[in-house]
């Protein structure tokens, strides 16, 4: 699916389910050039925001959260430190507003792929492919969404917290556990075990081994509920379909030669 730069559209979907850390902040066909302009002051400012979402999932993507520097985040999205603070009081606001929107677009895919799906347990499968490609094809934004937001204190712990509580929907439809088990716990349990998973990778650098873990984390999503074997025989059975990962072009994701890592320096505005 192609991306248009220019009018921020994707295959005729709005803007806003670009994953930041998709784009360069720095890419010349976002700049907005100095001298007269004909773009409202609103379009100015989605422009600048856009920029300095990327901005931020690089930096902090490249030195880490700690070390990361508003001064840093603004070289990387091409503005300058007032526009910057036209839009965020701070680092921190900054970061949670590239990792909600960012989450939100991750989760929206997976909702999707679920879905399209009539049986829950091919919904999993299907939902676990996307999440794991995307994080697989834009590896910036998965090392901030996943790991570095532990850096950020309460208020990551918080947003991440959240992004949990919506993974947990994927099983609203699971099969009833056996009596004496909490239905609850299981579902917490198994999203905090896929969780974990996808950290370890993320965290070793192994981002591109990723859609690696769909079979085995797939499993362990369904052996919770239908058992070891029969689990094992429906994702067998969803790769024999055709369901297993192959390197999707997604919609939040641009193509190759679309991105620009290495722009040449612009004038900030």
């Amino acid at each position: 699916m192609q991306i248009n730069l220019e009018s921020g559209e994707l295959g005729g979907v709005a803007g806003d389910f670009i994953l930041p850390g998709t784009r360069s902040g720095r890419d010349p066909a976002r700049s907005i050039r100095r001298g007269p302009s004909r773009l409202p002051a609103e379009v100015v400012a989605a422009t600048q925001r856009e920029r300095l979402l990327d901005g931020v999932v690089h930096t902090v993507a490249a030195y880490g959260y700690a070390r990361a520097r508003v001064s840093d985040i603004c070289q990387a999205a091409g503005v300058t430190r007032p526009v910057f603070y036209e839009q965020f009081s701070g680092k921190e606001e900054a970061f949670l507003a590239a990792h909600r929107h960012g989450t939100a677009v991750v989760i929206r895919r997976m909702e999707e792929a679920f879905a399209a799906r009539a049986d829950w347990c091919d919904g999993v499968h299907a939902a676990l492919r996307v999440v794991l490609a995307i994080l697989a094809e834009v590896p910036a934004f998965a090392t901030v969404a996943v790991v570095e937001v532990d850096a950020v204190g309460p208020a990551g712990r918080l947003v991440r917290e959240q992004l949990r509580v919506r993974m947990r929907r994927l099983f609203v439809g699971c099969p009833r556990p056996p009596a004496g088990v909490s239905g609850e716990l299981l579902v917490d349990s198994v999203v905090g075990g896929i969780y974990a998973g996808i950290y370890r990778y993320i965290a070793a650098g192994r981002h591109a081994e990723l859609p690696e873990l769909l079979p085995t984390l797939a499993h362990f999503a369904l052996a919770a509920f239908l058992g070891p074997q029969e689990a094992a025989r429906r994702v067998a059975q969803a790769e024999a379909a055709g369901t297993s990962w192959r390197r999707p072009l997604l919609p939040c994701v641009l193509e190759e030669a679309a991105v620009r890592t290495l722009d040449p320096p612009l004038t900030p505005r």
